[in-house]
């Protein structure tokens, strides 16, 4: 799927402006920049960048927008996906995203975005671990096994939250395998951007 029709998705069934479409594009252009010295994407991505990575994270926005949504939390940033694009979206700040993320070199690429893109809304913070997090949402992408982001979200999360969590065509052995408790249930969707993967929605009471 080229830019174009990625865009016109993003528009048309997420409700990007125009301004957070260009705030996209400029987001793009660094990734692509930064990604010459480090790795924070695969360079076998970078010609399909807006529809693995971008639309892929923007799908995330249609669970939140019926939800009461203050903050979010994404775990694992990397290069921003799903956190900084869900910020773009969130342009007029509906709700403020906090990005975790453990390397120092992606943290400092998302700060000179986040001040490029003079993104209020949005907060980088370090290691997952190192902190109690206060989020109504967590979202994660290409992150960790669901065993672990569980166990996260029982030791290092406030509840109640809920969790949007894009995982591979294995999410549903990988969630067989986890005893959920009792202040957990989930549901599974499909992802738009490929039919192999889910999209596992947790709501912890």
């Amino acid at each position: 799927m080229d830019e174009l029709k990625v865009i016109e998705i993003l528009e048309e069934k997420i409700g990007f402006s125009k301004s957070s479409i260009q705030k996209l594009k400029e987001f793009k252009t660094c990734l692509l920049k930064y990604n010459k010295r480090y790795n924070l994407i695969s360079k076998n991505t970078e010609n399909s960048i807006w529809f693995r990575h971008i639309l892929d994270s923007a799908q995330i926005i249609n669970f939140l927008k019926d939800e009461n949504v203050n903050e979010i939390a994404d775990l694992g940033s990397g290069a921003g996906f799903p956190g900084l694009v869900i910020a773009i979206f969130s342009e007029n700040a509906e709700f403020h995203v906090k990005l975790y993320e453990k390397s120092p070199v992606k943290r400092n690429f998302l700060d000179e975005v986040k001040n490029k893109l003079s993104l209020k809304n949005l907060s980088i913070h370090k290691n997952v671990y190192d902190e109690e997090i206060i989020a109504d949402f967590v979202v994660c992408r290409a992150f960790k096994k669901i065993g672990e982001i569980l166990k996260i979200s029982r030791e290092n999360i406030k509840k109640p939250h809920k969790m949007v969590i894009l995982k591979g065509k294995n999410a549903q052995l990988e969630i067989n395998k986890v005893s959920l408790g009792k202040n957990y249930s989930y549901k599974m969707e499909n992802s738009i951007t490929n039919d192999d993967s889910k999209i596992i929605l947790v709501e912890v009471k």
